[in-house]
């Protein structure tokens, strides 16, 4: 018989989400293995390392960065080290100060289906850069050449100095229209989730588990 803390609701939604997204989720946790599995089954997580003490997480942090980018999400003390060791360090609101100092996010809310939210919005702000950078350039790759006359001799065309203002003008107001679309982002729905990369092939992952399950064995 073992005692197993109550999940939030919505943290079974948030992991779903994270999992559909194509994000490997781990659960590290101080507690006790049968405990951790419970919780851990509950939940939904990929993997669930037990009986870690704080520098036991940074550890398994430092070995899952070999794999990828890694972030961490984290509201205690003892998850500092591990939260300044990952890539992004994601610390919940309502934890203590020494989390929040050591996360690079800090979510206003202490909920985990925020999580989802602020990936959804990271890869939405990336994908709008790409767009912005790839129309910059399109544009001054043609008006360049024509405010220079590189067209007068073939065309016959011209850019006088007022319509190549004009032309400035319009170009920024195109990219901040474009940026300024992020306001109207449903980052709560996950109709448009895609999966962020193929999964471990099966001999990379028995090894990965190999190598946390060492980690969590010598931190103990």
């Amino acid at each position: 018989m073992f005692a197993a803390d109550v999940i939030k609701q919505d943290s079974e939604k948030a992991i779903s989400d994270l999992k559909n997204m194509g994000v490997h989720v781990v659960m590290l946790t101080g507690d006790n293995e049968n405990t951790a599995k419970a919780i851990g089954k509950i939940a939904g997580v990929h993997e669930v390392v037990a009986g870690v003490l704080p520098d036991g997480k940074e550890k398994v942090i430092r070995s899952l960065a070999k794999r990828g980018t890694v972030a961490m999400v984290g509201d205690g003390i003892n998850d500092a080290p591990a939260l300044t060791r990952a890539d992004i360090g994601i610390a919940i609101g309502s934890g203590t100060d020494i989390a929040i100092d050591a996360g690079d996010i800090v979510l206003m809310k202490s909920s985990l289906s925020d999580v989802p939210k602020l990936l959804r919005l990271s890869r939405r702000t990336l994908a709008t850069i790409h767009q912005n950078l790839f129309w910059a350039f399109f544009y001054n790759a043609l008006g360049i050449p024509l405010a220079a006359g590189v067209f007068i001799p073939i065309f016959g065309w011209t850019l006088t100095p007022m319509f190549g203002a004009a032309a400035m003008s319009l170009s920024s107001f195109c990219v901040v229209s474009n940026a300024l679309r992020l306001n109207f982002a449903d980052i709560s729905s996950s109709r448009h989730d895609r999966r962020m990369r193929k999964k471990l092939s099966a001999p990379r992952l028995k090894k990965h588990r190999a190598r946390v399950k060492a980690l969590s064995l010598s931190a103990v």
